[in-house]
Order: C-alpha cells, then structure tokens, then sequence
C-alpha cells in the first residue's frame, strides 16, 4: 500500500486521482457509486492506516443513531394521530425528550472521542502546572494519541447529520453504504469542506457519468489550486520558518513582514487545498459547497469570517450560535435586557455569551493550545466590539457627511480588516501564545527598517527572484478575484473561445507550475495546514 500525505502529492494527482477516474468512467451507475466508496476507502488507508477504525466506527454509529430517530419519530407520530387534541402535547414532549437523550448519547460519543484524542495532553499539561503552582505533590501521565487526519471535520458531519435527523430537516438513511460515502467522500475527507448530507449524500449516490465539461472544469480548478500552494504557500514556507522560530534575532518590520507572508501562505495553501478538493469532486459531477468567498475583500472581521472557511462558520452558526441564542434562559435574557438596553444593546448581551461560545469552541476547533483560545477570544472581542460601536460610527459618518458606499471607506475598512487578521495570524502560527505575544510587542518597541536599507531581508528565507515571482502571482490572483467579485465568469469565459486560446491558457497555468514552482534544494514544501486540525 502506498503511503499519501497530502491532495497535493504525486500519489494522490498521478496515482488515486486518474485510477479513480478511470473505474469511475467505464463502470455502470450501480458499481461507480461502489468505486467511489472503494476509492473513499483506499485513500484513508493510505493516509492513516488502521485508524480508518474511527471513521468506520462514527459511520456505524451515525447510521444506527439516525435510524433509532427516525423509530422514536414514528412511534410518536402514530401516537398523535391516534390520541386526543387535548394529549398530543404532552406526547410530543414526552418522545422529545426521548429522542433529546438519544441526540445527547451520540453527541457524547463523537465530541467525546475527539475531545480524548485531540485535547487530553492539553489539559492533562495544564493540570500539572496547576498542581505544581499548588504545591501539591501530584502528576498526571500526559498521554500520546495518533490522531487520524481529518477527524474534526468527518466529527462535525456526523454530528450535523444526528442534528438534522433530529430537527426532521432530513430522513435517517437506511442505506449504509450511501452513508458511508456521504462521511468518507475521498476529496473532502482530510480537510473538508464539511458537507451537509442534504448537499452531498445523494448527488454522491446517484454517480452520473463522466463529463466533458465536468472533466476540463475540474481539472483548472485543480490546477489553479496546484498554483496558489507550489508557486506561493511552498515558496513562502523557509521566510516563515526562520522568523517565526528564531523571532528573537529579528526586528518589528522582519516580523510584521512574517505576520503578512503567513497570513498569505495560510489563504494560498487552504484555498489552494479547496480549489483541488472541490475540483476533484467536479470531475466526477459532484457540486461540493464553496469554502471561501474571496475573504480579503471583506470590511470588518466579522464579515471575513462569512467568506473565510465558510462551512466551518456556518456548522458553528447553525449547531452552537442559533441553539444557544434561542435557548430559554437566552431569550428571558434577551427580554430582559432589551427593556433596559434597548433594541440595539439588549440583544447584544445574550448574543454576545453564545458569540463567546462560539468562539471558545473555533479556538479549541484549530488546536489544543493557549494560543489558539487567544486566537479565538481575539477575534469574539473584535467581532462584539465591532458590534456595540455600530450605532455610533453611523452617527460619526452620518455627521461628517461620509459616504459609507464610497470606494474610499470601503477600501480603508478592507485595510483594517486585512491588518487585523494578520495580528490575529501572528498568534495562531507563533510557538506558543507567550512567544506570539513577544512577537507583537516587538513589532512595536523594536521596528526598524534597518532589514530593507542592508538587504538582509532577502537572506532570511527568499531572495529577490522569490519576491518577483510570489508578487505576479499575487497580482494574477487579485485580478481573478475582482472578476469574481464583480460576478464574471472567468471559467465559462475561458471555455467559450477557440481552442488555441483555451489551450494557451492551460499551457500558460502549467508551465507557470513547473518552471516556477518551489521545489527541490533549498526548498521546504508546506505541511498541509488544515489537515492536522
């Protein structure tokens, strides 16, 4: 069995992908839809061997779980037709309740099994601290774990999938292959997009033939994804490695250009990783959900976070945010307050405790450490902070006649935004919250620009060719995403000229690829970021 690390490596692009492909293309409807599944299966092996176990596990789980729903629904909708009008509340909280322990089982279970292997050394490390600033003579073992990759993601398509059974937004499938290729879809497995199995389950189930179209469409978008993470992610890594790990060696400006390049590596190597999951899934005809919306256009944080991993937000929003804002306690919160604060403010108070939730669990979500509760709390202030000065930056702008809509305001807010990510950035990639902090400080008490003035800045990771090379390509992703942000389909446009112009631009992509891409000596290829999460 061949070892895969990766969406960007060879065995998956020349091996998984095209043999994929082929069974895919010349198999009847019945057996695709078990090609995939085989593929799906093959590829997790690949990955992360018998801890396949886990997503075996959470899809047998998932499976019995819904069906046992769907029974506690039926038995109490039998019971409601059959009873009096004056009984049927009190059957239906009755089975509520029922199908509430049921919901709380399986939640336990999944979260349970990811909060064990995920956070155990975290805490367990945080007690012993705890224990030794007490003076008490006690140490815990701290645990060790091989996490398979991709557990956070398939964990919260188990459990929206137990939610939705719940809610009676979908039936509980009895099918358990079509479940299994619902959980265990080989291009989104290891870093999502997590999928709703109204979105996924059963276009996946129903395996139409290969496309013409389908087949060119999804092959640019991996291509463009190959782009963004060999010619920039990859090209960018050594920079961000030596700054980040020797921070202490380096002025304010070196660091502050550090914050920058990562935040750009994060978005080419994560966008980079999407446009070739989505492209991979749109080989087969498969329309898997959008996970970003070009973010860096975005005018406040909380708008960047609509357009940034956007399944992941959403999952938050739909399984965290709406449950708790609407829950009981909330609501008398929320009245309450609204008679004293206002309509504005009031809400706010209740909002802001499941915004805080919502945040705690995004923090926790990317890693088991300090850092990352920071990252988190960073932007749950941002976001609430944003929220209760609203009402007075209308009236700031409102009384000095500025126009909100105006290209110069919008494009201030993008740069403010822009540069508030980058801090928050700077935290989440730097060794530790202490050393993200240092860092910060630095980039105040120690600016300096004396790098740019002696040229040291091009010895640090990347010379003046990699600067040339990672600012073109920059520039060729800015204007893509102007087009698509002004809703101009660039592919479709692509697609509808003559075939030399079609095929200078594939070429074009290509060659860009291989000449100019960052690999071998001297060059350190970026982990993919998102998949250890």
């Amino acid at each position: 069995m061949f070892s895969l690390s990766s969406y960007f490596s060879i065995e998956y692009l020349v091996i998984l992908l095209p043999i994929s492909v082929g069974l895919y293309a010349v198999l009847p409807q019945k057996l695709r839809r078990m090609s995939l599944l085989l593929s799906s299966y093959v590829f997790f092996w690949a990955v992360s061997g018998k801890l396949i176990a886990y997503l075996l596990l959470s899809t047998l789980s998932i499976h019995h779980i819904g069906i046992w729903l769907s029974s506690i629904q039926g038995d109490c909708d039998r019971l409601m037709e059959s009873s009096p009008k004056a009984n049927r509340k009190e059957i239906k909280n009755r089975y509520l309740k029922r199908q509430r322990l049921v919901v709380t089982f399986a939640v336990a279970l999944h979260i349970g099994v990811l909060l064990v292997l995920k956070y155990t050394p975290f805490f367990t490390s945080n007690l012993n601290t705890l224990f030794r600033l007490l003076n008490l003579p006690l140490s815990l073992t701290i645990p060790s774990f091989v996490l398979p990759i991709g557990i956070s993601f398939y964990t919260m398509q188990a459990v929206a999938y137990i939610f939705d059974v719940y809610r009676r937004k979908i039936p509980a499938d009895r099918n358990l292959l079509r479940l299994a290729l619902f959980m265990g879809f080989f291009p989104q497995i290891m870093e999502g997009p997590i999928c709703r199995y109204s979105e996924t389950a059963e276009q996946l189930w129903a395996a139409p033939m290969l496309r013409y179209q389908n087949l060119t469409f999804g092959l640019q978008r991996i291509l463009f994804g190959l782009m963004k993470k060999i010619v920039i992610a990859d090209r960018l890594n050594l920079l961000i490695k030596n700054i980040f790990t020797g921070y202490e060696s380096y002025d304010g400006f070196v660091i502050a250009v550090a914050a920058v390049c990562y935040t750009i590596q994060l978005y080419m190597d994560f966008s980079g990783a999407m446009d070739l999951v989505i492209g991979s899934g749109q080989i087969f005809g498969m329309k898997l959900p959008e996970n970003f919306q070009r973010p860096f256009f975005s005018k406040t944080i909380s708008e960047f976070w609509k357009r940034w991993h956007i399944t992941l937000g959403a999952w938050f929003k739909d399984y965290i945010f709406y449950p708790l804002s609407m829950s009981k306690p909330l609501k008398k919160l929320t009245a309450r307050a609204r008679k004293r604060l206002g309509n504005h403010f009031g809400p706010l108070l209740s909002g802001a405790i499941a915004l805080f939730c919502v945040w705690l669990c995004n923090g926790l979500w990317h890693g088991a450490g300090w850092k990352y509760i920071f990252f988190g709390m960073y932007h749950f202030a941002l976001i609430l902070a944003g929220s209760i000065v609203e009402p007075l930056v209308v009236q700031v702008t409102k009384k000095l006649h500025i126009q909100r809509s105006s290209l110069p305001y919008r494009c201030i807010q993008i740069v403010r935004t822009a540069i508030l990510v980058c801090i928050g950035e700077l935290f989440f990639r730097a060794h530790g919250l202490r050393a993200g902090l240092t860092m910060f400080k630095r980039i105040f008490t120690h600016f300096s620009l004396d790098a740019v003035q002696d040229r040291s800045i091009f010895t640090v990771g990347m010379d003046k060719h990699d600067c040339l090379i990672i600012s073109i390509a920059l520039i060729l992703i800015f204007i893509i995403s102007v087009l698509k942000e002004r809703n101009v389909p660039i592919r479709e446009r692509i697609a509808s000229k003559n075939a030399v112009v079609r095929f200078a631009a594939y070429y074009a992509l290509i060659l860009s690829i291989v000449i100019f891409g960052a690999y071998g000596t001297g060059y350190v290829p970026v982990d993919p970021i998102y998949a250890g999460f």
